[in-house]
Formats: C-alpha cells, structure tokens, sequence
C-alpha cells in the first residue's frame, strides 16, 4: 500500500534476468512503500536482490513485472530529473581528482557555477566532517574518510533520496562503528530519505526506521519490520533489551526467508 508521502512506491515488483542459461529471478513480488524522511535498511543473504531493488530505484535495472515510482514518478523520470544521489559500496574517487574536485563532479556535469560548487562543496564536506581534507587526493585519505568523500559527492547537488549500497562493508568494526554514528548525525541534519543496502543485523538495527528483511533468490521480502528506537541512538542502545529484541525479529526472519530456496 502506497502511503500519502511515498517517496519509493513498489507494487508487485519483479525482475527477470535472461541469460544463456535461462531466467533469473532476481526479484519476485515485491510491494514496498518508504515515505519521506525514513532510514529504511534492506537486509538479506547474498543473491537476494537488495542491491538489485536499489539499481532499479536509481533506473540502473529495468523491472519485467509491476511498478515501481519514485516521488509519483518513474524511475527514469527521477534519474533526469536527479532525484537521488547514489553511494556505492566502494568509494569510486576519480585518483587525480582532489577530494573537492571529485565532490564538484556531478555539480559540473549539471552546469552549476564556479561560485555555487564552492558553497555546495563547502557545505557537504562540512557534514561529513572532512573540512580542510579539500585539496587532499583520495590515496591520502583512510578508507573511511573516502567514503565519507564519496557520501558528500552524493549530497552535494541536495536530492532528497539517497541510496546506500553496503557502503560501510570493507570497513573495519571501529571504523565502521564511528561511520554508523555519524551517518544518523547527518540523517538527522538533512531530513533526507535513505535507502541502505546492509549484511549486518546491528547495523541494520542501530540506523533504520524500517528493516526489509528479504529472502534468498527469488528476492522476496519477507518482513517489514517498524523500530521504535529513539531517533538519537548512542552506540550502547545495542546493549538495550529493545535493540536486541528488533536483532532478534530481523535473525528469525532471516531464517523463515530460507523456506523460499529453491531445491536443485
């Protein structure tokens, strides 16, 4: 059911691949509605088409079967009109860029002025706390602070969704922990609309709003789970019964996603 603010409308969603060796399903079903302002996670075993939901999303995947809009519109009709800003798992920095030269990117290719990238790259890098790291070139940075460049390149030209591929994946726990924590500062600060793709069940818990548990292929979701969590989460809200009942719901709908497998 779509809601008065959708912003991500799926409705009998699904996506078959051809191939040489026939069909893959790699989403069946699927109906989903994520309104504004949400931190919405998509969790599942590799394969389950969490990373395909988002590519069809950002018009990167074409669905075979139902419909999917975004903001009211199709897939396409966002894409041109930039409606999203895309991280991807790893940070993607162009190596002669500077990290400014590589936030300016997508503000070049939409033609904005000189002086508005500069107040769009000062404003972005201020929020994922890399001011004065400018004239740095990514091969300077940690890994961390590379993906946090690429977070910014993501939010420098303002679109309200922003979809999150296992960004944090390659990272380490203490590292990525920090990463966690910041990115719920900067959720907060914008008001944006998340969608983030993740294998991690505290990861999952500690950042959404919502929790799309879905199933092996056929992609299919198989709980959709609303947190109560408070909106400001310290890093031990994981220790809380609350936290840990939410894990709990998400672990035993990962299990229940299992009956779905098909047998060879």
């Amino acid at each position: 059911m779509r809601g008065l603010n959708a912003v991500v409308s799926a409705q009998n969603l699904g996506l078959t691949f051809k191939t040489n060796d026939g069909d893959v399903v790699a989403l069946s079903n699927v109906n989903l509605s994520i309104n504004k302002g949400e931190f919405v996670s998509f969790i599942g075993p590799s394969g389950c088409g969490k990373t395909t939901f988002l590519r069809t999303i950002a018009d990167l995947e074409r669905p075979t079967s139902g419909s999917l809009t975004i903001n009211g519109q199709t897939p396409e009709q966002a894409r041109k009109d930039r409606a999203y800003g895309y991280v991807f798992q790893a940070p993607a920095l162009y190596p002669w860029r500077t990290i400014e030269k590589n936030v300016a990117l997508p503000l070049e290719i939409m033609g904005y002025s000189a002086s508005q990238q500069a107040e769009r790259i000062r404003r972005t890098l201020d929020l994922v706390n890399l001011s004065g790291f400018e004239k740095k070139y990514p091969w300077q940075l940690s890994g961390g602070m590379q993906q946090r460049a690429s977070i910014a390149r993501a939010l420098a030209f303002d679109a309200d969704l922003l979809l999150m591929d296992e960004p944090f994946g390659a990272l380490d726990e203490i590292v990525r922990d920090h990463l966690n924590s910041e990115l719920l500062k900067l959720w907060a600060a914008t008001g944006k609309t998340i969608c983030f793709v993740t294998h991690s069940i505290p990861e999952a818990v500690y950042l959404s709003t919502k929790i799309v548990v879905m199933s092996p292929r056929p992609g299919r979701v198989t709980d959709v789970i609303e947190s109560d969590l408070p909106r400001e989460r310290p890093l031990d809200i994981r220790e809380t019964p609350e936290f840990l009942a939410i894990a709990a719901r998400v672990r035993d709908g990962l299990r229940a996603g299992h009956s779905y497998e098909e047998v060879a």
